[in-house]
C-alpha cells in the first residue's frame, strides 16, 4: 500500500508543479510520477540541510510541489532547444 500511494502522491504533486510552472512540458504520466517523487526528496534534502526539517522527517505537499518545480526549472534548463 506504500508504494501505490507515493506513486499517487508523486503524480499529484507532479502534475501540479507542471500546473504551477509556465512553459510546456512534454511529459507522460511515469515522468510526471517521477518528477512528483524527486521533487518530494530533493524537498526533504534541502529542508534538512537548511534546518527545516528533522532528520529522517519527509517534506511537506508544499514544500514537495516546490522541490518538483526545482526539478521542472532544472529539467528545462537542460532540455532546452537551441
Amino acid at each position: 500500500m506504500g508504494i501505490i500511494s507515493m506513486l499517487i502522491v508523486g503524480l499529484i504533486v507532479g502534475l501540479l508543479a507542471r500546473a504551477i510552472m509556465p512553459g510546456d512540458q512534454k511529459m507522460g504520466i511515469i515522468m510526471t510520477i517521477i518528477l512528483g517523487i524527486v521533487g518530494a526528496f530533493v524537498a526533504g534534502y534541502l529542508g534538512s540541510a537548511l534546518g527545516l526539517y528533522a532528520p529522517g522527517e519527509g517534506a511537506g505537499w508544499i514544500g514537495s510541489i516546490i522541490g518538483a518545480i526545482i526539478v521542472l526549472f532544472i529539467y528545462g534548463l537542460i532540455t532546452k532547444k537551441r
